[in-house]
């Protein structure tokens, strides 16, 4: 069907949702699907040889059967065929870098790949913050400032203050 990096099967998750629907009388006739996605009968008989399309295909017809053709289920199906478009987009020379920054994070948080971030607002400044009671009085508080250098080579480091 296509050639793109995210597809190394002739089929696609797309295809295997309509044959799903297709097998649970809720959607097009195959025959309708084969037209559609350009693909030809031998084609849905490899398909139906392919042990990973097959458990996609019934994957679908278990969410189709036991809660019903959702809403979210179409968006899921919809949003793992624009991966496909966001992906064209990013690779596009003529698409601007903000967009293919947006399209990045999108996917990158789509993705549940984002750092968990469990830092609180008063700490986003960077750095390291070190907080020790010496007592109950806030009197007894003490700041100390202190400065760091970086280096990667030991023999650099000033030991004498």
């Amino acid at each position: 069907m296509d050639n793109l990096p995210l597809h190394h099967t002739k089929w696609n998750d797309r295809l295997a949702f309509d044959v799903a629907l297709t097998l649970e009388g809720s959607g097009e006739t195959l025959q309708e699907v084969i037209t559609r996605h350009n693909i030809s009968a031998n084609d849905i008989i490899t398909f139906n040889a392919d042990p990973v399309f097959l458990k996609k295909v019934e994957g679908y017809r278990n969410d189709i059967r036991d809660k019903g053709l959702t809403f979210k289920l179409k968006a899921r199906a919809q949003a793992e065929e624009l991966l496909t478009t966001s992906w064209l987009l990013i690779h596009d020379p003529a698409v601007s870098p903000a967009v293919k920054a947006d399209l990045i994070k999108s996917t990158v948080k789509w993705a549940g790949l984002e750092p968990k971030n469990e830092v609180t607002a008063d700490s986003s400044g960077g750095g390291v913050r070190i907080t020790i009671n010496l007592g109950n009085d806030s009197k007894d508080a003490q700041t100390i400032d202190a400065t760091y250098t970086e280096t990667t080579d030991a023999a650099a480091l000033d030991y004498s203050e």
